[in-house]
């Protein structure tokens, strides 16, 4: 992710957990969305607020420094913890939770740029998505809710904003991405696309958005000089390509029912001693492995190997190296693939550079 938006021009930069509640109150969230913040009061009697969105944060450090319309647009990008008060009943494992890393941008631009930049934000996340295993990919126009900021003409500018964009997506993608209307479910500050992947097994999970923002850079003071000297208030785009980390994390074990591919395998391989005598080789074959940048851990209890095998299997590492004397004279290592009963044996040298190969990751 981090390698990705660096490639397309943003700055990962990390705004405070908490803020004192008069950002709140100019950005709208408090009116609008104080329900769903924790809070809490100094002994001096000023109310800070744990951060629900990276928003108003953004906001000033985009502030910092006079900008001009050549500076634009400027890319702001952040793995953020924020705080959302979810009430218990909707608490659901790492899906739903209250405290959370969102993987959060936000991009300041002039109104004329807003096509542009919303299709490099769509080419960019369904590339991802398709890095990670998912192709098969719906999006939801979320228009102006009751509960809201800012005037309706700038909500219809923004809103057909957005219907634009996904016109373009849906002819691009030649009628393979299905479009669908919400009616009141865009946020209180503007309307926004809502990328929903489908998983293994049909299930539908909603993780990205893109939200045009007509409002907030306004509220909070923001600025650029244009082309006449004149003082122009920037559009913002809100763009999150999974949402939240923890929350992906739990589609992605879910999507592949623990059984990843090399490349995102927490555990990528084990090595597994057939006899005591071999430890010291296995202990240098996981040393190997670490140092060509592998995920690996040693098995040297003393158990037969057979057992290692199935126990390793059961938690769905990829691959398992099982190693005995033969392969300590020879130095070579038996090789495994989750799944599969055969056995490969191969040289330590060539064992790491296949595998290297393999865990390399998309892009």
């Amino acid at each position: 992710m981090r390698r990705q938006q660096q490639k397309a021009g943003y700055v990962e930069v990390n705004s405070p957990d908490m803020m004192e509640k008069h950002f709140w109150e100019l950005s709208g969230h408090w009116e609008n969305y104080g329900e769903n913040m924790f809070t809490t009061t100094l002994p001096d009697e000023r109310v800070f607020c744990c951060k629900p969105m990276n928003c108003p944060g953004h906001v000033q450090i985009y502030k910092h420094g006079l900008k001009s319309y050549r500076d634009l647009p400027l890319k702001i990008a952040e793995f953020g913890k924020v705080h959302r008060y979810e009430p218990s009943g909707a608490l659901h494992g790492m899906l739903r939770v209250r405290h959370f890393t969102q993987d959060d941008a936000h991009i300041f631009i002039t109104e004329n740029q807003i096509m542009e930049e919303c299709l490099k934000i769509n080419d960019l996340m369904l590339s991802i998505y398709k890095d990670f295993g998912f192709e098969d990919i719906f999006i939801k126009l979320s228009t102006r809710p009751e509960k809201r900021v800012g005037a309706d003409h700038l909500w219809d500018k923004a809103e057909k904003a957005l219907q634009d964009v996904l016109n373009e997506v849906t002819k691009r993608s030649n009628g393979r991405i299905k479009t669908a209307l919400q009616p009141g479910e865009g946020a209180f500050y503007g309307p926004k696309l809502e990328y929903v992947l489908k998983d293994a097994i049909g299930r539908e999970w909603q993780c990205g958005t893109t939200q045009v923002d007509f409002n907030l850079a306004g509220r909070l003071g923001a600025f650029y000089i244009d082309e006449n000297s004149d003082k122009v208030t920037p559009v913002m785009i809100h763009r999150a390509m999974f949402g939240s980390l923890e929350r992906f994390t739990g589609i992605l074990i879910e999507n592949y029912a623990g059984h990843f591919p090399l490349w995102l395998a927490p555990l990528q391989v084990v090595v597994a001693t057939i006899t005591s005598e071999a430890d010291p080789y296995a202990a240098e074959v996981v040393a190997a492995f670490k140092e060509a940048g592998l995920r690996v851990e040693p098995d040297v209890r003393n158990e037969k190997i057979g057992y290692k095998v199935r126990e390793h299997s059961l938690a769905k590492v990829p691959v398992i190296l099982a190693v005995g004397m033969r392969d300590t004279e020879a130095r070579n290592v038996s090789v495994r693939r989750l799944g599969s009963q055969e056995q490969t044996v191969m040289s330590l040298d060539d064992a790491i550079a296949s595998l290297m190969s393999e865990a390399q990751q998309p892009g």
